[in-house]
């Protein structure tokens, strides 16, 4: 499911951004941002609406796990179908509502949701066997998130959908990572169920209180380190950096990154890099991917090894 919602992200971001077509005008429709997420949200282009298309996937997506793996009638498929109709439906009336779409907007994001779930359901046993017994994996998937990053379109002004999918990238990447590497170990059928005899309460708080404060430093001390680490890495490649906002040394607007204070590639580096476009590369980029797949693979990997360390 986490990949799902990283493809969702993934397509949805770039059809926005190559459509570029704007939200609704504000005025003469009102738009509700209480905070300041919701500010930085709006300042992404319309169409297709990312909720109402991420809401079909999810919905969907959950609704054939539940008839697939679990027992199931007639009521329940039209209850199941009933409940993912009517939260499409106010997922979609509540962004009309907010001023943050057209209807056209959530249209669009419903019919291409539908399309993707409707692919992804097609795909995702290959997907999930690929990830769990595949060869090259870890080396797969790092090369399938550096191309996507590059391949992103541009839009025709800026904004954060780009982040956004780094962050979602990011989190892709370390869950297969993880699962990869641990999955025949925490992650199989037969794993503990919350709240049955295998995994009471008292264990499953005693998990809550570990894994928790173990996921947030982790990926407090993987930004930490790779905003000290990726800059120097960069530099000692020779590779321009720039920083919108983790690194001040590093901003465009910043004295140090003008050109007088820029030292030039050495004979090595102009070597192994001549190919390289001669452009400054967001080094943002770099630390916020390297931040959530950390987070990730914490999810999939450390935290569940930590679990059966402390038997949990």
């Amino acid at each position: 499911m986490t990949l799902l919602m990283a493809f969702c992200d993934y397509l949805g971001n770039s059809v926005k951004d190559i459509v570029s077509a704007a939200r609704p005008c504000s005025p003469p429709v009102r738009r509700v941002t209480a905070t300041e997420d919701e500010k930085e949200n709006a300042m992404e282009y319309g169409l297709p609406s990312s909720h109402a298309l991420n809401t079909v996937c999810l919905t969907g997506y959950l609704l054939h796990y539940i008839l697939t793996f679990g027992e199931h009638g007639s009521v329940t498929v039209a209850a199941g179908l009933s409940l993912a109709f009517l939260l499409v439906m106010l997922v979609g009336i509540a962004r009309i509502y907010l001023g943050m779409h057209s209807l056209t907007d959530v249209v669009a994001g419903i019919g291409f949701g539908v399309v993707i779930l409707a692919f992804w359901l097609a795909v995702h046993d290959r997907v999930d066997a690929f990830v769990v017994s595949g060869e090259n994996v870890a080396t797969f998937w790092a090369g399938l998130s550096l191309l996507l990053c590059f391949a992103y379109p541009k839009p025709e002004f800026p904004t954060p959908s780009f982040e956004y999918h780094t962050a979602f990238n990011g989190v892709a990447f370390g869950i297969v990572y993880g699962i990869q590497q641990t999955y025949f170990h925490f992650h199989t059928p037969d794993a503990p169920v919350v709240f049955s005899a295998e995994l009471p309460l008292l264990t499953f708080a005693g998990r809550v209180l570990v894994g928790i404060p173990t996921i947030l430093a982790v990926k407090f001390c993987s930004k930490a380190l790779s905003k000290w680490l990726l800059p120097v890495v960069c530099s000692t490649l020779g590779i321009p950096t720039v920083s919108s906002c983790y690194v001040p040394a590093l901003r465009a607007d910043s004295g140090s990154g003008s050109g007088k204070n820029r030292q030039g590639p050495g004979h090595l580096q102009r070597l192994l890099f001549s190919h390289f476009p001669r452009k400054a590369y967001d080094v943002d980029t770099g630390i916020r991917f390297v931040q959530y797949a950390s987070l990730a693979w914490s999810v999939v990997d450390l935290v569940p090894a930590m679990f059966a360390h402390l038997n949990l």
